[in-house]
Parts: structure tokens; sequence; C-alpha cells
């Protein structure tokens, strides 16, 4: 069965900013922030470290970067949707503005996650492709401009935001809408969730901080925040 991950949420892209060892401790402290602070948190972690991470959290949501719509037998140097679930991961990202697909590529691909029950974590980088992209019902969309993308550019504006949520809900009220791009402080994770905002998540941001693992959880207790101080306001 498909996992559901809890909004808000907060989301942790690895990407190549580290490797082996390093991922696993990250995530290890991910795992104990997320179970800390009661946020749910999903991890986007390379294809090689998906399995020895999952058998060593219990409370993370992980996701593998891309995978191909093979069928097991040939197919040398493809990445396998049987391997990903198998190596634990609950989810796919699709459509990274690092590894751009078409439109038939992305539908091609959320059938087959479709199978497997694996969530699909669509990325976006303008409002016409959030609105396309959400017509192929993926799980979660974030609609991230792709200059924002890395950090130093500031992050979507409040205006940004609210049309692509609303490009999204019309569509399907049940997608997921993360606001990321560009997010490299505690402070904009909380504008965003006490904004309303479904997720909000960073990569350069945690990564490029003088202290990643304390960045992160600065950034998760932000939701925690953001989500009590919505509920002590009346906004839930």
């Amino acid at each position: 069965m498909k996992r559901r991950i809890r909004t808000p949420y907060f989301e942790i892209g690895v990407k190549n900013y580290v490797y082996g060892d390093d991922v696993l401790d990250m995530a290890l402290h991910a795992d104990a922030c997320a179970e800390k602070y009661d946020v749910d948190v999903a991890m986007i972690v390379p294809y090689t470290e998906i399995r020895r991470v999952c058998e060593n959290t219990a409370h993370l949501y992980v996701f593998a970067p891309y995978m191909d719509t093979l069928r097991p037998g040939r197919g040398m140097a493809d990445v396998l949707p049987e391997a990903i679930k198998a190596a634990g991961a609950c989810g796919v990202v699709v459509n990274h503005c690092e590894r751009p697909m078409s439109l038939p590529q992305i539908k091609a691909t959320i059938d087959r996650a479709r199978e497997l029950d694996l969530m699909v974590f669509g990325c976006a980088d303008s409002i016409a492709e959030t609105r396309a992209l959400a017509q192929l019902h993926p799980d979660i969309i974030n609609p991230e401009p792709s200059e924002l993308i890395g950090g130093g550019s500031g992050v979507s504006s409040p205006e940004y935001v609210q049309t692509n949520i609303r490009a999204v809900k019309d569509i399907y009220e049940d997608i997921i809408v993360e606001q990321a791009a560009g997010v490299s402080s505690p402070k904009e994770v909380y504008d965003f969730i006490y904004a309303g905002c479904e997720a909000t998540g960073a990569a350069s941001g945690i990564f490029k901080a003088a202290d990643p693992k304390k960045m992160a959880e600065d950034m998760i207790a932000a939701v925690r925040r953001a989500i009590d101080d919505r509920k002590a306001n009346g906004l839930e």
C-alpha cells in the first residue's frame, strides 16, 4: 500500500552535496528530528544510499531522485523501478530541472510508479508546466522556478506560490503542493508553512550552511512552530 505523508512536511534534498557515510549521518539526524518535533520528513537520497538510509531510519519518507520505466531483464545502467522499491524507497522524483523529462516520459514514469505503489514527487518550473503536470495526478508537485534552485536568488513570491496552489487544486484537490525553491533559512520555512503551504524543504540551504545538521534541525523545528502558531491563532 502506498504511504501517505502528513502535511505540512519538510523535505531534504541531498543531490550530490554529500555522499556515502555523510548521507547516512544526515539521515539519522533528520530521523531523530522528525520524531522530536513530530513532523514528517521526506529525504531525496542518491540511489547508492537508499537501502542503507531506509534500513537505519524509522520516520523518513525516502525518495529516489529518478527512475526509468523498463521492466526486469535487459537494460544496462538503467534505474529499475522494482529495484527502487526493493531498496526501500517510498517514492520517486520526476522532472527535476537537473533531470528534465518530456510529458510522455513523466506519464510513463507515473504509470510505473502506480504499479508499485510508489509516491510521485513532480517538479515544474512554470505555472503552465505546473498545470500540465497536475493533469497527470502525481502525489506531490513542487513548482520551483529554475533560477531559484541552488540558493542565493531568494524564494518564490507569495503571488507565484498562491497562483501555483490554485492551479493544482483546481485540477486535483488531493495533490500536495510543496514550495521549496531557494529556501535557505528557518524563517523562510516558517513563513511558508504559517502562510498555509502544505510543505517546504531545502537542499543547498542545508548542505551549504556552516553547520548542515543544525540548519536541518532548525528548519524542521520551524515547521513545528508554524503548525503550532497556526493552531493557536485559529488558522487550522
